[in-house]
């Protein structure tokens, strides 16, 4: 499945820095200037595994296929980027197009490096930034509204429930607030279907640290601005140093490693960034795990074996029989599908079976 991450922010604020350390290499252009990224930048990131990788220790495979996480680099948002401000109905465009946001802000002080507004403040930023989309959103939402209301007034129910849905969008519109706020049950999202809105997508943090701070983020006081507007907006939080980051994607494993002990850390905060943007995307992962090939795949949580076998291929959700799983923990302790399965740790499930984070899935289908 195809899942895109929106790298957003203010000019200026490591976008583009982090982007290359994303992708291990100088993809995207970084420089400290303004609208350095214009067209966006799109890269195809491995999420990191530890689960997979031992699986692949136990099974040996030929080949070894981790999960993926499309992330797409946004030029710089500004004041007025809905009324077209800084290219921003161009950009605005590119944000729609993706599944969820990661919004990068500025939390350090360094007069070498410009801040778009003259000073650096979090929970600024992340209001204009806010603001930006929600003004966006409204123009949107104004036309769903109109189209929607002229199929209620057919006679049209199901227009008619969608129109009070979105009006209550526009209520917190008024109040500043995104959409992603308002609270819909399970049911009401459903009915809402699948509207462009920006702020409806869910929203992750990156709250991008000086070096001294990478270990210990919770003491700097611009991340402490972060974590609280994060809070009250129901987005998720993670801190990185672009910089670090961007020295660690060029260094040998084993030096990076010696780096990050030096730092403090067990592993590199953009990997933590990385999951948390997989994660974002309501996603869990099952394994698929034999001699050719050892396999990460993402569905939504809350799929069905079924579902999961289409995930592997159309076909085999239609032709679906049954799933043998192994849970994770068992196949390890076990060491192996057959060890697992002869300790009673493999069972059967049929159609109606929810798959859990971690399962090791065998697949049967029909020809």
């Amino acid at each position: 499945m195809s899942l895109s991450i929106a790298i957003v922010g203010l000019p200026n604020v490591g976008k583009s820095t982090l982007f290359n350390a994303l992708l291990k290499k100088a993809q995207a252009e970084a420089e400290n200037r303004p609208f350095t990224t214009i067209e966006p930048n799109i890269g195809v990131v491995d999420v990191p595994d530890p689960r997979l990788a031992k699986l692949a220790e136990l099974v040996s495979p030929e080949k070894i296929v981790p999960a993926t996480t499309q992330f797409v680099d946004i030029a710089g948002l500004v004041s007025g980027a809905h009324k077209g401000e800084g290219l921003g109905n161009q950009f605005l465009s590119h944000i729609r197009e993706t599944d969820s946001i990661a919004l990068v802000v500025r939390c350090f002080d360094d007069p070498k490096v410009t801040h778009v507004s003259g000073k650096v403040n979090p929970i600024d930023d992340l209001r204009t930034i806010a603001l930006e989309l929600i003004l966006a959103d409204q123009q949107t939402l104004e036309k769903l509204i109109y189209a929607e209301q002229k199929l209620a007034k057919g006679g049209d129910k199901e227009a008619a429930e969608r129109v009070e849905l979105m009006e209550r969008i526009a209520e917190a519109f008024e109040r500043e607030q995104m959409a992603s706020r308002v609270g819909f049950t399970h049911e009401e999202r459903a009915a809402l279907g699948n509207i462009p809105l920006i702020t409806l997508k869910p929203s992750l943090v990156v709250a991008n640290v000086n070096e001294e701070d990478v270990a210990h983020p919770s003491k700097n006081d611009f991340y402490q601005q972060a974590e609280t507007w994060a809070e009250e907006n129901g987005a998720g939080l993670v801190a990185v140093s672009a910089k670090i980051e961007s020295e660690l994607s060029v260094m040998e494993e084993s030096e990076a490693a010696e780096f990050l002990e030096s730092l403090g850390l067990e592993e590199s905060n953009l990997d933590r960034f990385i999951r948390a943007a997989y994660q974002l995307l309501g996603l869990i992962t099952f394994y698929t795990a034999g001699p050719k090939e050892a396999r990460a795949w993402p569905i939504p949580k809350d799929s069905t074996a079924p579902q999961a076998a289409g995930a592997i291929h159309t076909d085999f959700q239609q032709k679906f029989i049954r799933a043998d799983v192994i849970s994770y923990d068992d196949y390890v302790a076990a060491g192996s599908e057959s060890a697992a399965a002869a300790a009673g740790k493999q069972r059967s499930e049929g159609k109606d079976y929810v798959v859990q984070d971690g399962d090791v899935l065998l697949i049967k289908h029909g020809a």
